[in-house]
């Protein structure tokens, strides 16, 4: 499917794009020109031109500033409207806008002459490298280009809409260290987490409680004994745990992803592992520690197969509990949006804004994905030891089919396409949780003294971390390279059908969020609309709303 998807949507600027990082700096010259001479030097052939990337400062935010003001007086100017033009010509001699139109030629000028300077100063070390073909793309990002591994790093580039400009300012050189404070920041976070997490395993003791704190002596016996036993503790979970998401998606972007996929599989990720071993494991190890405490001490290490036999089916109204509140809540949470809908209100009838948040909003990966794989790990764990959980899961996955197909299908924005980058994730966590459950059937199997079942739950195990390793190297490799014969025949379809020059038109004027052009082709980047002759590619045509904004930026600036 993966192979297929790639057939299906053959031009796609970041199959030509190459993403380089790690720019040496040379003195006297530019990281363009620097570019420049590295690829016309060993990429001479397939070389097509190259598109740096600037700092964003002053000028960036004064155009996108513009650009909002050029858009309000758009919608509120009626159509059908006639204006007058006027002339500088038919002004008086004094009028300020002659004075500003004079001013403002002066200054262009004099920008001229400092505007190779200026870009220097504000270029990155990080820039997108064009080629003619897909094939030499590839080549490119699987090469390593110096003897220095810290330099001249390539790799495919993301697609236009996926691109995270912000993090490619980042020097290279310090990502490592970016990764190890967020590995200690994650771990310490994890650790922080139990506080909340020992807190709910309280409630669910309410006789623990009373015995240590005096003052909820009494509670036991209260109407409300029951509710607090049994659905505040995964409530009181429930809002610790959507602290989560945001807090892994801030780590993965401290990390330095380039991408807006990869930010959030990366926070995916960490959620995942977190979810896995703070809601799951440590919920499990904790339910019943301080009654289970004795038994460690008395009979040994040896029991603690015993020890876990009796922990796992004692946690299973917990989870039911929180499958309910987090899973069924979160599929009516999802349908009706409340978050967003306010949100969307206030911007359209407050700030009057015709766009609202809601048309910025794409689908929350790193928020939805761990919820639902943390219910496959229930599912199989407490499938063998306690059955009545399965309902609850096979009623919240019916409905989570329909809410989730039809959230992204019409409600999210898709901006951009994962092309399936998050199946090996799925699946690890899938064979993780296969080999939790057959170990628990194993211990469960070795208490009930069924030993040859129990030694069958261990061949079983062995035989699950042997198909996962077969997929690992079946089809993980097609998740992170390409497939050069599937490339190369794109590429001679599109020479033969003689598309090849159209598709390295448009290539140009791809990645056009910042940065400059430099390399055979030159072309504008104000809008991505401007086609380039195929007789003549130094003529590049403009709309007349293209025009139109353009004259109204030379003004405003």
């Amino acid at each position: 499917m993966r192979l297929e998807q790639a057939i299906r949507f053959p031009r796609k600027p970041s199959h030509y794009t190459v993403l380089v990082r790690g720019i040496p700096w040379s003195p006297g010259e530019s990281y363009s020109e620097v570019v420049s001479k590295h690829f016309t030097s060993w990429y001479n052939v397939s070389y097509l031109a190259h598109q740096m990337v600037y700092q964003s400062g002053a000028i960036q935010k004064l155009m996108t500033e513009t650009e909002k003001i050029y858009n309000v007086l758009k919608e509120s100017t009626p159509i059908n409207q006639y204006v007058q033009p006027i002339t500088l010509e038919a002004l008086p001699p004094t009028n300020p806008l002659k004075i500003v139109a004079a001013e403002t030629e002066t200054a262009f000028k004099k920008h001229k002459h400092k505007h190779k300077s200026d870009m220097k100063g504000q270029e990155c070390a990080a820039a997108f490298v064009f080629f003619r073909t897909r094939y030499a793309a590839m080549v490119a990002s699987h090469t390593i280009q110096s003897k220095d591994p810290m330099l001249w790093v390539s790799d495919f580039a993301p697609e236009p809409h996926d691109v995270y400009w912000a993090n490619l300012c980042i020097p290279y050189r310090y990502l490592w260290i970016r990764k190890t404070l967020v590995f200690i920041g994650t771990i310490l976070f994890s650790v922080w987490f139990l506080l909340p997490t020992t807190l709910v395993q309280g409630l669910c003791n309410i006789a623990l409680l009373e015995s240590t704190f005096p003052f909820l002596r009494g509670v036991s016996e209260r109407k409300y004994a029951n509710i607090i036993s049994g659905y505040l503790p995964s409530l009181v979970l429930t809002f610790f745990v959507l602290l989560v998401p945001p807090v892994m998606l801030m780590f993965a972007t401290l990390e330095g992803a380039v991408s807006r996929s990869g930010r959030k599989k990366s926070a995916c990720c960490k959620a995942i592992i977190f979810f896995f071993w703070n809601i799951f494991l440590y919920n499990l190890f904790t339910g019943t520690w301080w009654d289970r405490m004795r038994l460690l001490t008395v009979s040994g290490i040896k029991d603690i197969a015993i020890l876990l036999g009796n922990l796992v089916p004692g946690q299973a109204p917990f989870f039911m509990t929180y499958i309910m509140t987090t899973g069924w809540a979160s599929l009516a949470y999802e349908l009706m949006q409340p978050f967003v809908l306010i949100v969307n209100w206030f911007c359209q009838f407050v700030l009057m804004r015709k766009e609202g948040y809601g048309d910025l909003y794409t689908f929350p990966y790193h928020t939805e994905v761990p919820r639902t794989l943390l219910f496959t790990l229930l599912g199989f764990t407490f499938a063998i030891l306690a059955p009545l959980i399965l309902p609850f899961l096979l009623v919240y996955y019916f409905f989570a089919y329909f809410v989730y197909r039809n959230q992204i299908l019409n409600v999210y924005i898709t901006r951009y396409n994962t092309n399936g980058n998050y199946w090996p994730v799925a699946h690890n966590a899938a064979v993780f949780s296969l080999v939790v459950m057959q170990t628990l059937a194993s211990i469960i199997f070795g208490m009930k003294n069924f030993g040859t079942a129990s030694g069958f739950a261990l061949i079983l195990i062995i035989f699950t971390l042997l198909f996962n390793l077969y997929c690992r190297h079946k089809f993980l490799p097609l998740f992170t390279n390409k497939a050069v014969q599937d490339l190369i025949e794109m590429d001679r379809h599109d020479e033969h059908s003689g598309k090849l020059e159209e598709i390295l038109s448009r290539l140009l004027s791809s990645y056009n969020n910042v940065g400059v052009f430099s390399g055979n082709h030159p072309t504008d980047l104000l809008s991505p609309e401007y086609e380039i002759h195929n007789d003549d590619p130094m003529v590049v045509t403009r709309s007349k709303e293209d025009e139109t904004r353009f004259g109204f930026l030379v003004c405003y600036y």
